[in-house]
């Protein structure tokens, strides 16, 4: 049986009991696994989904092997949703899924007595069992004592200690915006975590845009637009990822903008998040631009590489695994800009080391990382000079004239800047790309870019912002 993943033919494939038989489970879990391996990183799933397979369907309950006791806790806490939804893409009888170990992978692991290896008392790594509250959508993994602060997010996370002592008044609505990976959804959870800690009686709700516009539509086609109203005037505390998801549905902005009115009046507290500043997405009304700058924006921007270094240390650490300082190293040079990334590989390391029953010297953590990590979008350097002009508001072609104008020289010096830090393009070529300048021009315009870094904090969110077009 063939199953088409843009097509979705689930509705064709049958869904009594007695005919699950007549599914071919190996395809089924073939064309789940392309879906997902499309939502998450390379290092992840080659990761947790190596070695797996659907073993039979039971009243609508997938049951999966996998390899050990490991995989099978994390992919319950980390992709029991993502796996079910997928499934349901293309059999829409399936209900719930369970994991079950391989029963000679549990007979070697007990045979097993790690002596090189960290471990618990029955041979595992450590693993905390977190579970989403319904109530109010919050992951109590999210907190403020797991949140790595370092120079690229402390105003962000000063802000967001603001508004725990002061809901409501001080920065409302906060809105942080940043690149894909680097902690936004751990912050605004955190701060919806503390305040719960703190006000128990308060009312708080998490949620993604994407979440809202579709409870809107729901509640218009059901007759129940009342209800849905009230449900989310009832919040104390508001907390909205993924806003840019709003570009362009004109009705779930207005719905929105409604029920900020509503919830600012009252002194509620509301919190954004985005992959970009609100002026930069498209198709998003300017009212609503206009109320998210009532309050305070700021960005996350890319993890330098101390903060890097702190964060495999952090996660390291709340895992229970010893992890060697020039492995430690390695990470942090090699994966750079992405926090989810830098999880994702620490992850793949602690897993193989599990697998293979020891640690892992720096040359397999090397190849390890080289199979795993995805090759970062090449882009020209046209397209980096296009993409520089248009946020400044400059003209491309002055960014090529001998021009000395303010509005001209910050720019081009934050081209070479990227061409050389992001891409390694030689100094003279950089040069000659530009106008043919010299290239020992292009070294002092690199090095005051990298200096001026290390105190104008405005400068840090600007390339921050820059990158984040640059790879979209």
């Amino acid at each position: 049986m063939e199953y088409q993943n843009t097509q979705h033919t689930s509705d064709n494939l049958v869904s009594a009991h007695s005919e699950y038989n007549k599914i071919d489970l190996k395809q089924l879990w073939e064309n789940t696994l392309l879906d997902i391996e499309l939502n998450i990183s390379k290092a992840n799933f080659s990761t947790w989904f190596k070695n797996t397979h659907i073993v039979k369907i039971e009243e609508g309950v997938v049951i999966i092997n996998v390899p050990n006791e490991f995989v099978k806790d994390w992919l319950v806490n980390k992709f029991h949703k993502l796996i079910i939804k997928t499934l349901r893409g293309f059999l829409n009888t399936v209900r719930d899924v369970e994991f079950v170990v391989k029963k000679e992978d549990k007979k070697r692991e007990r045979e097993y007595q790690p002596t090189t290896f960290p471990s618990t008392a029955n041979g595992e790594l450590p693993l905390n069992n977190f579970y989403i509250n319904k109530d109010n959508n919050l992951n109590p993994r999210y907190t403020f004592d797991t949140f790595v602060v370092g120079s690229f997010n402390n105003l962000a996370h000063a802000a967001a200690q603001g508004v725990v002592g002061q809901p409501g008044i001080a920065y409302n609505p906060l809105f942080i915006y940043g690149g894909t990976g680097h902690g936004k959804t751990h912050l605004i959870q955190a701060v919806g975590n503390q305040i719960k800690k703190i006000s128990p009686d308060k009312k708080i709700f998490y949620m993604t845009s994407e979440k809202f516009v579709v409870d809107y539509i729901n509640s218009l086609g059901s007759g129940k637009a009342n209800a849905f109203k009230e449900k989310y005037r009832q919040y104390d505390v508001l907390v909205m990822d993924d806003v840019q998801f709003l570009s362009g549905k004109e009705k779930g902005q207005e719905e929105l903008f409604h029920l900020f009115n509503t919830l600012y009046d009252n002194n509620k507290q509301i919190i954004f998040s985005s992959d970009k500043h609100p002026n930069y997405i498209p198709h998003l009304e300017d009212r609503l631009k206009s109320r998210f700058a009532q309050g305070m924006t700021v960005d996350i921007a890319e993890p330098d590489y101390e903060s890097r270094i702190a964060i495999i240390k952090e996660k390291a650490m709340q895992n229970k695994f010893i992890i060697e300082d020039d492995i430690v190293d390695y990470i942090a040079n090699t994966i750079q800009g992405n926090i989810r990334d830098l999880e994702g590989t620490l992850n793949a390391v602690m897993c193989n080391s599990q697998l293979k029953r020891k640690v892992l010297t720096l040359l397999e953590i090397k190849d390890l990382i080289k199979n795993n990590t995805k090759p970062k979008k090449i882009i020209s350097a046209k397209e980096v000079i296009k993409q520089v002009s248009k946020y400044y508001e400059i003209e491309e072609d002055s960014i090529y004239e001998k021009s000395r104008r303010k509005e001209v020289v910050k720019p081009r010096q934050l081209i070479m800047y990227i061409l050389r830090e992001d891409f390694n393009v030689s100094y003279p070529s950089i040069g000659s790309k530009l106008g043919g300048r010299d290239h020992t021009t292009v070294i002092h315009s690199y090095e005051k870019v990298k200096k001026d870094l290390k105190k104008d904090e405005g400068l840090v969110r600007e390339l921050s912002q820059i990158r984040i077009l640059l790879q979209q």
